[in-house]
């Protein structure tokens, strides 16, 4: 599983752990990516994407209401 942001490309850093002792261990920092599914601005239509939270929360991506899509028809009910 890519843990890479669909709308700003967000990626995993890689950096030093550096302790007290100043001992330095590789690690890698991870952005906080959530699966959800999201309504496609040209199509309409609904897919499931990997968005962080900094872009959920700033509004690039719609969400999509569960189950609307299917249940939902022209005449409104």
């Amino acid at each position: 599983m890519s843990r890479i942001c669909t709308v700003c490309g967000k990626k995993p850093s890689v950096g030093n752990s550096v302790s007290h002792a100043n001992n330095k261990t590789k690690r890698t920092w991870y952005p906080n990516i959530q699966k959800l599914r999201c309504r496609d601005e040209k199509t309409g239509t609904v897919k499931r994407v990997k968005v962080c939270t900094r872009c959920l929360r700033s509004g690039f991506v719609t969400k999509a209401l569960h189950g609307a899509a299917k249940t939902a028809s022209p005449d409104g009910h």
